[in-house]
């Protein structure tokens, strides 16, 4: 179904993909103590697709899929209003528990943050911390999840090489190993290539849409020719605003509101 624009002014665009809405925010107004960082956030986040949130620095993107997982429950003030729905559950309501939310939202974050331990002990480390000790299963999980992150044949003679030994390209994709090891619904990149050159860039890109249809991917890129190579929507933020949001290929080529084209054009930014 296609929504022309809700409440607080946002055109949408977006045709329901194949698998449904799997997460729907809802008037998502986030506050760091007296500063209101997300004002009245609304979007639906198709199953199975790759959705870019873009936008200027400051507007509010990470702070949106940190709310996501509630990483930002973390922060001394914080304060919530409006829902965000995990297949119909509002996560930020109070029998929710946050620690096994966060299991089924994988994070990879900007900079690759392997632990200080083997490749083997760092891809198997969430279910280690559940309690798993079964050898066959941890082997499985280890090769499944080095194979689907595209790095299984670089390191499957070095698994218990200390994982710090690896190259920036390979901790990014040995990060996103670790995360979908837990078999999350959802996986959430915050500016996952920011730190790589262009080579290690290119294959963090071939990975996600290898990983698209598995799982529900939410990207946030300051590249825009990353985020129209990658994603499947885009959601343009400006101002802790969600000011349009659409299928990539119209965010890119005939947005229906002037700052978004102003924008996605280099006319500020």
């Amino acid at each position: 179904m296609i929504r022309n624009s809700d409440t607080n002014g946002t055109v949408y665009h977006v045709q329901g993909g194949p698998m449904g809405t799997l997460l729907t925010i809802k008037d998502f107004c986030l506050w760091y103590g007296r500063a209101q960082a997300l004002f009245d956030v609304g979007m639906g986040v198709e199953k199975g697709l790759v959705t870019a949130l873009i936008g200027p620095s400051g507007c509010g993107k990470s702070t949106l899929l940190r709310g996501i997982n509630r990483m930002n429950d973390l922060i001394d003030g914080l304060r919530t209003s409006g829902e965000i729905l995990l297949d119909g559950t509002d996560i930020y309501g109070p029998d929710v528990d946050v620690i096994g939310l966060r299991k089924v939202m994988g994070m990879v974050f900007q900079k690759p943050n392997p632990f200080p331990m083997s490749i083997a002990d760092n891809v198997c480390y969430p279910l280690k911390v559940d309690g798993v000790r079964d050898k066959k299963t941890l082997r499985d999980t280890l090769e499944n999840a080095l194979k689907a992150s595209a790095l299984w044949d670089e390191v499957k003679d070095r698994l218990q090489d200390n994982a710090l030994g690896l190259s920036g390209g390979q901790q990014q994709r040995l990060c996103i190993a670790r995360a979908i090891a837990g078999d999350p619904e959802v996986l959430l990149m915050d500016e996952p290539c920011s730190a790589l050159d262009p080579v290690a860039t290119a294959k963090i890109e071939d990975l996600i849409d290898e990983l698209r249809g598995r799982y529900t991917i939410v990207i946030v890129t300051h590249n825009m020719q990353q985020a129209a190579r990658v994603s499947d929507n885009t959601a343009f933020m400006y101002l802790g605003k969600l000011i349009e949001y659409g299928e990539t290929s119209v965010i890119f080529t005939n947005p229906k509101v002037e700052k978004t084209m102003e924008y996605v054009t280099g006319r500020f930014g």
